[in-house]
């Protein structure tokens, strides 16, 4: 039983650090994002504060490459040109870029590597949560270390090997560790074990649109 759907209609999201800059240049702008804070608008006309509209108030033609759920924290690029968007994105979609997170997540995990790989799709009376569907899902995978065990809890590196909606949060349900604040996906007491979600984009690395340099930006785990 998963706790509450959570809402958007009291979205406050954090203003300090208004913008966390990993990096900028000519062609991309990188940046830390904090939990709570939309990648793009929402749907709705009171979801316009985001990361792309923040960004804009100081580069115009900031657009965003990938995105984070709300709640997740972490890396984020952003092209600045469309040359740049158009390089980029194409390697978010043959999947040469690479990434990395962190999260805490419910149980202690007795194998220290481990790989999860099971079909996703939407959850469809459930929007916008996602689940397991071995007849109509779509092939995920993803790679998991673990890193230290706490009190009941398991820091792990999650490396999705795809790129699905929910995926790392989806995943580790399935295999019993459900991450830790997961409004979506906790119960009642693994939600409130933390204050936000336990999930954050710790790496990601790409190939400069110009340079053709492969870079690696790192954002510090904040829990």
């Amino acid at each position: 039983m998963s706790g509450p759907m959570p809402t958007l209609k009291d979205y406050f999201p954090p203003l300090e650090p208004y913008l966390n800059v990993l990096h900028v240049d000519d062609d991309i702008l990188v940046v830390d994002k904090q939990s709570g804070l939309l990648s793009v608008p929402g749907k709705d006309p009171s979801l316009w504060d985001c990361v792309e509209h923040r960004a804009r108030q100081t580069w115009p033609t900031a657009g965003m490459c990938h995105r984070l759920d709300k709640d997740t924290s972490g890396v984020l690029v952003l092209a600045l040109n469309k040359r740049a968007h158009g390089r980029i994105g194409s390697q978010f979609e043959h999947r040469k870029t690479t990434k990395s997170y962190v999260a805490r997540v419910a149980g202690i995990i007795e194998q220290d590597t481990g790989l999860v790989d099971l079909p996703l799709a939407t959850d469809w009376e459930n929007k916008p949560r996602q689940r397991v569907d071995h007849d109509n899902g779509r092939p995920s995978q993803t790679e998991w270390t673990v890193l230290e065990r706490e009190d009941n809890v398991t820091r792990v590196r999650l490396h999705p090997l795809t790129g699905r909606t929910h995926q790392l949060r989806v995943h580790m349900k399935a295999i019993g560790h459900v991450i830790l604040g997961d409004a979506f996906y906790a119960d009642a007491e693994i939600f409130a074990a933390a204050d936000r979600l336990q999930l954050h984009a710790a790496e990601l690395g790409l190939t400069h649109p110009t340079t053709g340099e492969f870079m690696t930006f790192v954002a510090p785990t904040p829990f």
